[in-house]
C-alpha cells in the first residue's frame, strides 16, 4: 500500500497535492471507502462516526469530492462472507481511516481480516487520520492506551517502522506539547514523529517523506 498518514486529514493544499500524487489521478476520478471503526470507543463515538462520514468532523476525508464513497465498518465484517466486502476493498483507490482509539482499530483490523489484505494492495492509498495513522506503527506508547485489547500492551500493526504523535500543540489538547512528545518518544525503542494538524507523512515504494505547512519534529532529535 501507499500511505498518507495525517494528524487531521487533508487540511491544506500540500497534503491534498500529496494525496493526488499517490492516487495518480484526480480525487474526482477515484473511489474510496471510509472506515469509521476507531470512533466507537470514544465519548460520543456514534455521532463522531456520523460526522466523519458526512464531512462534518473538521478532519477532511469524505468531503473531498470522490467519484464514489462507501463505508466499511470493520466490526461487521466477521459476521459476513469475504465475498461481500473483499472485492470492494480491492476495487477502492483509497481507504479513508478515521480517528478514535488506535488499539481498538488495530484489534478490528486484525479480527476482520482487513490487515491480512494489506500486502496484496500495492496501489491502494491508505489515508489515516490520528488513530488511523498511529495504527500503522509497531506501538503507540502507554500514553495513548485507552481501550485495552484482550492481549494487553500497546502493540499495533507495524506496517511502518516509526511511531506517530498527532495533534502537536493543538489548542484544544493542552497535553499535546512538544515536551510531552519528547517524554512519550523516550518510552519507545524506535524513531517517532510528532506532527501537527498541518502535517502528514507519505510512504510510497519504500520512501518516506514529510509534507507540512505547519511544524513537526523527528524524535529523538
Amino acid at each position: 500500500m501507499q500511505l498518507l498518514l495525517t494528524s487531521a486529514g487533508i487540511k491544506n493544499a500540500s497534503i491534498r497535492d500529496a494525496l493526488v500524487a499517490l492516487l495518480g489521478k484526480p480525487i474526482s476520478e477515484a473511489n474510496a471507502l471510509c472506515i469509521p471503526t476507531a470512533a466507537h470507543p470514544m465519548p460520543g463515538g456514534p455521532a463522531m462516526a456520523w460526522r466523519v462520514i458526512n464531512g462534518l468532523a473538521g478532519t477532511p476525508l469524505c468531503e473531498l469530492g470522490w467519484k464514489s464513497l462507501g463505508v466499511l465498518e470493520l466490526t461487521a465484517l466477521p459476521s459476513i462472507g469475504a465475498e461481500s466486502w473483499v472485492p470492494a476493498v480491492r476495487e477502492a483507490d483509497a481507504l479513508l481511516v478515521a480517528g478514535g482509539d488506535p488499539l481498538y482499530l488495530a484489534h478490528w483490523m486484525r479480527e476482520s481480516g482487513l490487515a491480512d489484505l494489506f500486502p496484496s494492495l500495492p496501489d491502494t492509498v491508505y489515508v489515516g487520520v490520528s488513530a488511523g495513522s498511529m495504527v500503522m506503527a509497531p506501538r503507540i506508547g502507554a500514553d495513548f492506551v485507552g481501550w485495552r485489547p484482550p492481549t494487553g500492551g500497546d502493540t499495533t500493526l507495524g506496517v511502518v517502522d516509526f511511531a506517530l504523535f498527532p495533534h502537536l500543540d493543538h489548542p484544544s489538547l493542552p497535553e499535546n506539547t512538544f515536551s510531552h512528545a519528547v517524554k512519550w518518544a523516550a518510552t519507545l525503542p524506535l524513531t517517532s514523529y510528532a506532527i501537527d494538524d498541518e502535517t502528514a507523512i507519505t510512504v510510497s515504494a519504500g520512501t518516506m517523506d514529510v509534507v507540512s505547512e505547519g511544524h513537526w519534529k523527528r524524535l529523538p532529535e
